[in-house]
């Protein structure tokens, strides 16, 4: 690696750094302690990579397993700040009940779609034979 690129690198780290320091700055202390649970919290990548083969019927290697086990992760972690919405929105406190995260799972079914299901490119085939 050039000193150039390696120093622009460390120049990103330290700012990316710096961006998280102000975010937790400003976290309340609720936020906080939610945020450092997100962080430690994970998927099992062996479950994760069962259920997967399961679903497709194939193997697949540890490094796919990973890469799903992260955006299950983020989605997971989407739709508990929907249904904390939600809870806010009908002045309910408390844990979060599963009729919150149903609410939150239709609403990002009427935004986004049904989960897993691919779009058609503005109406078109992608495979015709």
């Amino acid at each position: 690696m050039a000193d150039d690129d390696y120093s622009a690198l460390l120049s990103w780290q330290k700012q990316s750094k710096d961006d998280l320091k102000v975010l937790m700055d400003s976290l309340s202390p609720e936020q906080y302690d939610r945020f450092e649970a997100y962080r430690r919290s994970t998927l099992p990548k062996q479950a994760v990579r069962k259920v997967i083969q399961q679903g497709l019927g194939q193997q697949v290697s540890m490094p796919v397993a990973q890469v799903v086990a992260g955006v299950a992760k983020v989605f997971v972690g989407e739709m508990v700040e929907r249904a904390r919405a939600v809870q806010t929105r009908r002045r309910e406190t408390g844990p979060l009940s599963p009729d919150h995260l149903r609410e939150a799972y239709r609403m990002y079914q009427e935004e986004f779609g049904r989960v897993g299901v691919a779009q058609r490119v503005r109406g078109k085939k992608l495979f015709v034979r």
